[in-house]
């Protein structure tokens, strides 16, 4: 996917903005969800990676709280080229880690204690080489703004719901229409986006972390074990903030509410399939298989 798409795609959620803010108060409505949409991009380039970091419950880390995933990440951006990210912890027991930030020289990765906890060092280096790489595709600045646009999004439309959804001028049929609309087509529409912007993302970041780390199939494996623990583990604050979804190396949703109905994420399944192809191509295929996903 490149830039101009993700542009497209970006102003598609911006009018999807709009669009809610006509139904809800029509053209002043509009208006007003213009000018909140503005000022949430502008908020999103400069702030976002701190407000989702703070969603999480991350806090920062150094050489001497942290030092092996301090090293580790170290170690591994002088390997790809980029600038030491800061380095954060989520006190969570779901394995799973993101990558946030508008550009490699302002970036964070961010692990989760539950992936420390269940990955092997090979395959720990495999997930923060997989955000790394993120980072130098500089991916994580449309991700984090379409986390933050669609947030505000999914507020609005509990706004328009909290104060009847709909305009004036849309009653009786058109006004049922809209209502039905302002619930469901837009944070559908929502999800749609986030699914364009990130699905073909995972499998490039999965391609060049490959690369960085060196051993492809190291994070074929940790791929399949935080897929398996994240179906069995729940991840309360990604479950109160949905739309951060897509930043996560692997779906952080349960799948019991409507917000994983479309998984921002491409099948782990085919992700493994891809690495494990590029591990023979780098000649580093083992002959062990890793084991795949239900």
């Amino acid at each position: 996917m490149n830039y101009l798409r993700t542009a497209i795609l970006l102003s598609g959620l911006m009018a999807l903005f709009m669009g809610v803010g006509y139904l809800i108060g029509g053209s002043g409505g509009a208006l007003i969800a213009f000018l909140v949409a503005a000022v949430t991009n502008f908020f999103a380039y400069w702030k976002s990676d701190r407000l989702v970091l703070s969603m999480h419950g991350a806090h920062e880390v150094d050489e001497r709280t942290e030092p092996g995933l301090v090293h580790l990440v170290a170690e591994l951006a002088e390997r790809a080229g980029l600038p030491m990210p800061r380095v954060y912890i989520m006190d969570n027991p779901q394995p799973n880690a993101f990558a946030t930030g508008r550009n490699p020289q302002h970036s964070a990765v961010a692990a989760t204690t539950g992936l420390l906890e269940l990955l092997s060092p090979e395959e720990g280096a495999g997930v923060i080489s997989h955000e790394l790489a993120h980072i130098k595709n500089r991916d994580t600045l449309i991700m984090t703004v379409t986390a933050t646009i669609a947030g505000a999004l999914s507020m609005l439309v509990n706004f328009g719901m909290f104060f009847g959804g709909g305009h004036r001028e849309n009653g009786g049929p058109a006004g049922a229409i809209a209502r039905v609309a302002i619930i469901i087509l837009a944070p559908l529409a929502a999800m749609l986006v986030q699914m364009a912007i990130s699905r073909t993302r995972e499998y490039a970041a999965d391609n060049m972390g490959a690369h960085i780390s060196g051993d492809p199939e190291a994070l074929a494996s940790a791929l399949a074990k935080i897929d398996a623990a994240a179906h069995e583990i729940e991840n309360i604050p990604a479950e109160q903030n949905p739309a951060t979804a897509h930043l996560f190396i692997i779906n952080p949703l349960s799948g019991k509410g409507m917000d994983n109905l479309f998984s921002t994420h491409p099948s782990t399944a085919n992700r493994i399939a891809a690495l494990e192809q590029l591990a023979t191509q780098m000649g580093v295929a083992s002959s062990e298989r890793r084991p795949r996903p239900a």
